[in-house]
C-alpha cells in the first residue's frame, strides 16, 4: 500500500451538501490507501498527521473526480456520413432508406470483433479520464441479439481492467426492436433470455430501457423491469425524451436509480421521482444534436427536490459528445442549471444515478477519487467552452 499523504494549498469543493459547493478554503485532505481519511481547513489538521508526506498545490481547486453516468461508448462504426447527408438536405427517411440510423450502428457493432470494439472504445475512455472522470457508465444496446449484447458488455468490463477508471455496466437490450421484428416477440425471445445470460456471466450492474413511441411502451418495459427485479438488479430508464408516454412514472414506480433525458416530463413526474428517490439525468448533448426545443422541467425538479445528474450520452447517433466538461456547460446554457448544480450533477448526483455510495463527494471514508484543477472558482468548470483545466486526477489515492 502507498504511503499516506496530506494534500495542502487547495480550495476544496467537497460537494457534500444538498446545495452549493461545500467549499473549504485553504483546505487539507489526508489520503490513506484508497480512501480519504480527513478533510477540513489546514489550520485544523490533527497533530497525528504531522509526520505524513505533504503535497502543496498552489491554491488550486480540488473536486471529487467527475462521473459520467450515461454513455454508449462501446459500439462499432460512426454516423458522420449521415450527419453530412442531413446537412446536405436529406430527410431522416432518406437516411434510413440508405441504411442509416440505429440500423447502421447495429450492423457495424455486430460485425466488429471484441478486439475491434475494445480498440475503438479505449480512446473514448482516455478522453474522459483526461477530463477528470473516475467513473463511467457503459450501456449495451447496439447488438439487439444475444451474441453482440454480451460482447459489448464484456468489452465494457475489460475497459475497467485496462484503464484506471471504474466502469458501471447497464444492460440495454430493450433499446430498439430489430427491423421487421415484433417488439413483444423480441422482448420475449431475445431481450429477456440475453439479460439472464449476461447476469449469469456477471456482466450487468443495472438494467436500462428506451421507453418511447419509436422503441418500447410502458407495458413492454415493465416486463423487462420485472425480470431485473427477479434477478436482484436495479433499473434505470430512457424516459420522456421525445414525447410523454409514461416512462418517468414507470421508472418511479419501480424505484429506478434514474430516469434519463426527461425533456417531456411533467411536474407530476417530478413529484413521483422525488418520492421514489430517483435521479433525473439530464443529457444536453442529445437535446443539442437533435435540435430539441422542449427542455427538461428543471425548475419542477428543484421545487420537488429531485436530484439532477448530468451526462454526455456519448453515442454515435444523437449525442456524439466526448466531453463531460462541455456537457456541464451545455446543461447551464441550454437548461439553465447553475454551475453548482452542474458540478453536483457530475459528482454527488452522478454517483446516486449509478447507485454508488462511496464516491462523488470529498469526505472521510470515501474513495480518494479527486480532480485538481488549474482554476480557483468552481464555476469556471462550467463556464469554459472547449477548455480543459485539469491539472491532475487521483484515482483511488493513486496519483
Amino acid at each position: 500500500m502507498a504511503q499516506p499523504y496530506v494534500m495542502t494549498g487547495l480550495t476544496a469543493a467537497t460537494m457534500d451538501q444538498d446545495s452549493g459547493y461545500g467549499l473549504v478554503p485553504d483546505a487539507a485532505i489526508v489520503v490513506a490507501g484508497e480512501r480519504i481519511d480527513w478533510v477540513g481547513p489546514a489550520s485544523d489538521l490533527p497533530s497525528n498527521y504531522a509526520g505524513f508526506d505533504r503535497q502543496s498545490h498552489d491554491g488550486r481547486l480540488v473536486t471529487p473526480a467527475l462521473i459520467d453516468c450515461h454513455t454508449h461508448i462501446v459500439h462499432g462504426g460512426n454516423r458522420a456520413r449521415e450527419f453530412e447527408m442531413r446537412l446536405n438536405g436529406a430527410s431522416y427517411e432518406e437516411v434510413a432508406r440508405a441504411g442509416g440510423g440505429i440500423v447502421s450502428t447495429v450492423a457495424a457493432t455486430r460485425s466488429a470483433t471484441q478486439d475491434d470494439l475494445l480498440a475503438s472504445a479505449l480512446p473514448r475512455v482516455d478522453a474522459l479520464i483526461a477530463q477528470g472522470v473516475s467513473v463511467v457508465e457503459v450501456k449495451s444496446g447496439y447488438g439487439l441479439d444475444r451474441e453482440t449484447e454480451l460482447k459489448m458488455l464484456r468489452v465494457a468490463r475489460i475497459l475497467g481492467q485496462q484503464r484506471p477508471i471504474r466502469v458501471v455496466t447497464s444492460f440495454l437490450g430493450a433499446h430498439a426492436a430489430p427491423s421487421g421484428t415484433n417488439p413483444d416477440t423480441y422482448i420475449d425471445s431475445v431481450c429477456l433470455p440475453t439479460l439472464e445470460a449476461a447476469h449469469a456471466e456477471g456482466l450487468v450492474d443495472a438494467v436500462d430501457g428506451f421507453c418511447e413511441g419509436i422503441a418500447f411502451d410502458t407495458a413492454q418495459i415493465a416486463r423487462v423491469f420485472d425480470k431485473a427485479r427477479a434477478l436482484g438488479l436495479p433499473v434505470k430508464l430512457h424516459a420522456e425524451q421525445l414525447s410523454h408516454i409514461g416512462g418517468t412514472a414507470l421508472a418511479a414506480e419501480y424505484g429506478a436509480l434514474s430516469a434519463d433525458h426527461v425533456e417531456y416530463a411533467s411536474a407530476a413526474d417530478a413529484a413521483a421521482l422525488a418520492a421514489a428517490g430517483t435521479v433525473a439525468v439530464l443529457l444536453p448533448g442529445a437535446f443539442y444534436s437533435i435540435h430539441e426545443t422542449q427542455a427538461p422541467p428543471v425548475q419542477a425538479f428543484r421545487d420537488h427536490g429531485v436530484a439532477m445528474a448530468v451526462g454526455t450520452d456519448w453515442n454515435p447517433g444523437s449525442s456524439p459528445l466526448g466531453s463531460i466538461l462541455l456537457a456541464m456547460n451545455m446543461a447551464c446554457t441550454l437548461f439553465r442549471m447553475t454551475p453548482a448544480e452542474a458540478l453536483a450533477g457530475t459528482t454527488r448526483n452522478g454517483a446516486l444515478a449509478l447507485g454508488l455510495g462511496d464516491c462523488g463527494v470529498i469526505a472521510p471514508g470515501m474513495r480518494a477519487d479527486l480532480a485538481i484543477w488549474n482554476v480557483s472558482d468552481p464555476a469556471e468548470l462550467s463556464y469554459g467552452i472547449g477548455i480543459n483545466p485539469l491539472h491532475q486526477r487521483i484515482f483511488g489515492g493513486a496519483q
